[in-house]
C-alpha cells in the first residue's frame, strides 16, 4: 500500500534533478502569474539557488520557495518606469557566476518570449559561463488559457501571431511589416501593447483588418485578480479608456476572443487559491 509520505511532492524526494553547479546560472521561466504554473525544474532551482535575480512580472509568493539564505535581487524592466538596463543585468549575472556561486535569474512567463533570455545567454556565452534554460509558460498560452480563450481552434485558426506592442522606446515598433502582419495569421497575440492599443488597431485596420474583428485585452492572467476587457478593432481605436486597463496585460485579436464568455473557467471560488 502506498503512504499518504510517498505521493504528492514528497514523491520528488528521491528524484535525479540536474545538478546546479557553482559558477553556472540557470534563466527560470516563472510561468504567466500563478505560482501553481511553475516548472519542477524551476522550484528545484529556487531550492538550490544562492542568488536570485527575478524580474517584475514574477510573483512574490514564488520568491518564497527560495532557499533560506539566498541572495534576492530584483532587475525588473517595466515600460515606462524606472528599469535596470539590460546590459547591467547581464554583466550582474556574468559577475556573480565567477563569484562561484549558484545563479538563478528568475523570469516572468518564458525566457525566450519576449524576455530578454537571448541577449543575457548570449552576455553569458562569450563570458563563458555555463548556463541552463528552464522553460516557463508564457503568458501567450497560458494566460490566455486562465481567460478562456484558446490560442488555437480548429473552427477559427490553423496559425496565430506572437508580436510585442512596444520597441525599446515604448513606441509601436517600426521594425515590424504592419501591412503584412494584417493579414498574417486569424489571430494575433501582442505582449506590452496597451499604450500602443489605439495606434496599431488603427495601423492594423488601415492595411484591411476588419474593423469589427473582436479584441480582448486580458489582465493579470492567472491571478485573481484577472480581468478581461472584450471590444473590436474598431472601438479599440477610438476609446480613450483603453490604454487605462491594468498590465501587465495580453492584447488577443481574433474570433477565438468569442470563446471566451463560452469557455470562461476560471472563476467564483477557483480564484480563492493563490496558486492557480
Amino acid at each position: 500500500m502506498t503512504s499518504v509520505h510517498d505521493s504528492g511532492f514528497a514523491a520528488l524526494d528521491s528524484a535525479e534533478f540536474p545538478a546546479f553547479a557553482p559558477g553556472t546560472v540557470w534563466l527560470v521561466g516563472a510561468g504567466p502569474g500563478a505560482p501553481g504554473l511553475m516548472t519542477l525544474l524551476g522550484y528545484h532551482a529556487l531550492g538550490a539557488a544562492e542568488v536570485v535575480v527575478y524580474d517584475a512580472l514574477v510573483n512574490d509568493e514564488i520568491l518564497k520557495w527560495a532557499r533560506k539564505d539566498a541572495e534576492i535581487e530584483f532587475a525588473g524592466k517595466r515600460g515606462g518606469k524606472p528599469s535596470s538596463k539590460q546590459q547591467d543585468i547581464s554583466l550582474r549575472l556574468v559577475e556573480l557566476a565567477k563569484q562561484n556561486r549558484r545563479v538563478l535569474r528568475l523570469k516572468g512567463g518564458d525566457p525566450f518570449m519576449f524576455g530578454r533570455g537571448g541577449e543575457e545567454c548570449q552576455a553569458l556565452a562569450r563570458a563563458g559561463i555555463p548556463f541552463r534554460i528552464v522553460p516557463g509558460i508564457t503568458s501567450g498560452v497560458g494566460g490566455l488559457a486562465y481567460a478562456g480563450i484558446p490560442t488555437t481552434h480548429r473552427e477559427t485558426n490553423h496559425s496565430v501571431l506572437f508580436l510585442t506592442g512596444h520597441d525599446a522606446s515604448g513606441n509601436v515598433p517600426t521594425g515590424v511589416d504592419w501591412k503584412k502582419v494584417a493579414h498574417a495569421a486569424p489571430v494575433i497575440v501582442m505582449f506590452m501593447a496597451v499604450r500602443n492599443l489605439p495606434r496599431i488597431a488603427e495601423t492594423l485596420i488601415g492595411h484591411g483588418r476588419d474593423r469589427d474583428e473582436p479584441v480582448a485585452v486580458v489582465s493579470n492572467a492567472s491571478l485573481p485578480n484577472q480581468s478581461i476587457h472584450t471590444t473590436t478593432l474598431e472601438k479599440a481605436r477610438t476609446s480613450p479608456d483603453i490604454t487605462g486597463l491594468p498590465t501587465p496585460a495580453l492584447v488577443v485579436v481574433g474570433r477565438v476572443v468569442e470563446m471566451a464568455g463560452e469557455l470562461d473557467w476560471y472563476a467564483g471560488i477557483l480564484r480563492e487559491n493563490s496558486l492557480g
